[in-house]
């Protein structure tokens, strides 16, 4: 399949509580239950929850990235009229610590705070702005400490530790990679210095939920989140009470892209809640929201490959260095990516590299969209591209050459056991039509919306790059996801409802389990409950696993109950149930005629069944090499970007950003082009303008004023490709999508803006004064 063209919209059914579709199976493009709520503006998010007699919760947050809490005086704030409650540390009544991988961040601070914005106090008021002028009114007294903010400096013998306890001082995690022996002479090598910048995943619906009391000690928190249960088990730990007391339920959620994976508000909404016995609201202003979520890892990034004189890869060797700033949040997992990943899709006889992740006092960093691999792939393209200059080689055919094949193993040596299509990405996308000559239309001149240039310096030029990902978590990780699928009739009709935690981010999941449902018990009417911790864990709505490893739930539940379903249809017909289907709402024999109706078959006696998937196993690399095979599967993807530049003042417009993509089998055709174009824009967007700017631990730029992020006239047009190679393990065959297109995108419009400056840039995202200067 391929487009040129956004997919067109149509009207969509509306969705309430539950969502309700009536048609659409597997390789379709059902109407989206929740489309037309959001582009009108009717869909409930987080932020819009609303409860009676509900007090609203603000967080005091420190300017300081780096002090010691000498004293907090909360007098004058529980003073003021309309204040119901006002917390610090010393009112947490269970573990004061909080994190993914490593519980090293208290819910509020107790003695030091490690970065700006760190939560120190809670305030719960009958008004948002009392409650926000009550915050301000509390007096916290700190001794400014020095704050380690370069992370090459803090593995330095002599750099303080920032947290004492940590095993391994301020080395989060480091990972190296090592295969097939020293590293040989080579007649030709290049290298490489690069640097990321830190990127935010901007979603437009800021950190909001509600929690409500029930009475008895526990609460229910209506949240918007990217994995429920692993909330659910950090906010029990600091409340101090049982499994079943601390109940989570996914509210509407207005973009996430890692950015909601570790807590927020969940805990001090809770804390305001137990302590008033009032349901408490808290949502973020956009400022706060730049301090209340983690960003992508900046990185620093030593780079070399050695090559023969026809180009034919070596060895490669790098160094990764990840900031993780205050916490460790998820950085030991985006060092493992970084680290298994980080030379690209290419076959390396010889490798030596190492990733580190380490503490600073930077403002946290965790997941994002790309997750490790996106860094990587800035250094690991350019040198790409360099070895083919030194070499004199099309970028493109060093690229296929170099390129791994199904059957190659990658550098932890795990063999890729099924397709591998570099050569074949790449070369789709060189040959995919060049836009046309630049025209007169000052729109579309870099700069043109402010009439800056009528083209006098303006140069073109093209880029590629090609980059895989891992799908689904990876180094051992027991992944899996729970799914109740339930066939019943209701007023005449048989409707199948599925159940499970799995959040629905905007990427299109409840759809894609409701065509799941239809695919294989061959209804019309399917119902997606919506999602809480009332049932097993989901998993993260993260590393491109949902349809995956959710969608490999639903189909086994569904399996299930179909299974029953036709041994009650053939204990009642006579025949063997395995000469029967579901069909239509109706029960048929293998050649299609129509032996009952499922909703005569299913009466009153309901079939349910609830099942744990999980998908094949991973192991976790040799600690000493970093071998074994890491990584459930892999995914594909390849970028042409063409830009005009502006050489004179630094200006870049974006005219064609083309891709193709290998996502094994497009479940919903329409959300997978979606999903591309969307990652597309996000690698952009850190290659030319997205960057969270820190100064000496200070955030300069928390607004959308400040923090540039495309808009629709920065979009250029994309023609997409989509092969459909599936993978012999999978559900269906699928391979994530979301990531990879964020992967690869930004270092072809790095290329791209280097070719027609003629400058070397090797730091994103690229600026103006990189290009004049």
């Amino acid at each position: 399949m391929s487009t040129t063209t956004t997919p067109a919209t149509t009207p969509r059914p509306a969705a309430g509580d539950r969502t309700s579709a009536t048609t659409g199976r597997i390789g379709d493009s059902p109407l989206r239950p929740d489309g037309t709520l959001k582009v009108t503006g009717e869909f409930a998010y987080s932020s819009d929850l609303w409860h009676e007699d509900m007090c609203w919760g603000v967080t005091l947050r420190s300017p300081h990235p780096h002090a010691r809490i000498v004293a907090i005086d909360t007098t004058a704030a529980l003073a003021r009229p309309g204040v119901f409650a006002v917390l610090t540390a010393a009112d947490v009544p269970g573990v004061n610590r909080t994190g993914l991988e490593h519980a090293d961040q208290p819910a509020l601070a107790e003695d030091v705070v490690r970065y700006q914005g760190e939560p120190v106090a809670l305030v719960a008021a009958d008004h948002p702005e009392t409650a926000r002028r009550a915050a301000a009114e509390i007096v916290v007294e700190y001794a400014v400490l020095p704050a380690l903010t370069d992370p090459r400096r803090a593995l330095d013998p002599d750099t303080p530790l920032l947290h004492p306890s940590h095993p391994t001082g301020n080395l989060v995690r480091e990972v190296p990679v090592r295969r097939g022996g020293p590293v040989p002479d080579a007649p030709v090598v290049v290298s490489v210095e690069f640097e990321v910048g830190m990127q935010d995943q901007a979603f437009l619906g800021p950190e909001s939920g509600l929690a409500v009391p029930d009475g008895e000690g526990g609460v229910d928190l209506y949240v918007a989140t990217q994995w429920l249960h692993t909330d659910q088990q950090q906010v029990q730990r600091v409340l101090g009470i049982g499994p079943d007391a601390a109940r989570l339920h996914l509210a509407g959620v207005g973009g996430a892209f890692g950015g909601r994976e570790d807590l927020s508000m969940h805990v001090h909404a809770c804390l305001l809640a137990l302590r008033t016995g009032k349901p408490v609201k808290m949502s973020y202003s956009r400022e706060e929201s730049f301090f209340g979520h983690v960003h992508r890892h900046p990185a620093h990034l030593r780079y070399e490959f050695g090559a023969d004189d026809d180009g034919t890869l070596r060895y490669g060797k790098a160094e990764l260095t990840f900031d993780g700033g205050a916490y460790a949040s998820s950085t030991g997992a985006v060092v493992g990516n970084g680290g298994t990943l980080g030379l690209g899709p290419y076959r390396f006889p010889v490798v030596e590299l190492v990733a580190r992740g380490v503490y600073t006092n930077n403002p946290p960093c965790g997941a994002m969209r790309g997750f490790g691999c996106v860094q990587a792939a800035f250094a690991h393209e350019y040198l790409m591209d360099a070895l083919a200059e030194r070499v004199g080689a099309d970028p493109v055919e060093l690229r296929a050459r170099n390129g791994m094949r199904e059957g190659d193993p990658n550098i932890t040596g795990q063999t890729i056991d099924s397709a591998a299509p570099v050569a074949e990405l790449i070369r789709r996308v060189r040959d995919m039509p060049l836009p046309g000559e630049r025209g007169t239309d000052l729109l579309g001149l870099p700069g043109g919306v402010g009439n800056t240039t009528h083209g006098e310096g303006v140069r073109r030029g093209i880029g590629y790059s090609v980059t895989y990902k891992n799908i689904g978590f990876s180094e051992g990780f027991d992944d899996y996801s729970t799914a109740r699928v339930r066939l019943s009739v209701t007023a005449g009709e048989p409707v199948a409802s599925v159940h499970t935690a799995a959040a629905e981010v905007g990427q299109g999941l409840v759809s894609v389990q409701a065509q799941i449902a239809r695919t294989e018990l061959g209804v019309s009417r399917v119902v997606i409950e919506p999602a809480d911790t009332a049932i097993g864990s989901a998993g993260s709505t993260s590393a491109s696993r949902q349809t995956y490893v959710t969608g490999g739930a639903v189909r086994a539940a569904c399996e299930l109950v179909r299974a029953r379903v036709l041994e009650r249809a053939a204990g009642t017909l006579g025949v063997p149930a395995a000469s029967l289907r579901l069909d239509g709402d109706k029960v048929v024999a293998a050649g299609g005629e129509v032996l009952a109706g499922l909703a005569d078959v299913l009466g009153d006696s309901p079939v349910e069944e609830t099942t744990e998937w999980r998908h094949r196993p991973t192991v976790e690399p040799d600690p000493e090499t970093g071998q074994g095979d890491a990584h459930v599967q892999y995914a594909f993807s390849a970028h042409r970007a063409v830009v005009d530049v502006d050489v004179e003042l630094g200006l870049v417009k974006v005219i064609a950003l083309d891709t193709a993509q290998d996502v094994g089998k497009a479940i919903n055709p329409d959300a997978v082009l979606g999903q591309i174009q969307g990652g597309s824009v996000q690698g952009m967007g850190l290659a030319l303008m997205e960057e969270v700017l820190v100064t000496d631990g200070q955030v300069r730029n928390p607004s959308f004023t400040d923090y540039l992020i495309p808009t629709v006239l920065d979009t250029p047009p994309m023609r997409i490709e989509v092969l459909e190679n599936p993978d012999p393990h999978a559900p269906y065959g699928v391979r994530g999508v979301g990531e990879p297109p964020t992967i690869s995108s930004g270092p072809a419009v790095a290329a791209a803006i280097r070719a027609a400056a003629g400058k070397d840039l090797r730091r994103v995202p690229i600026r103006p004064e990189h290009i004049v200067s």
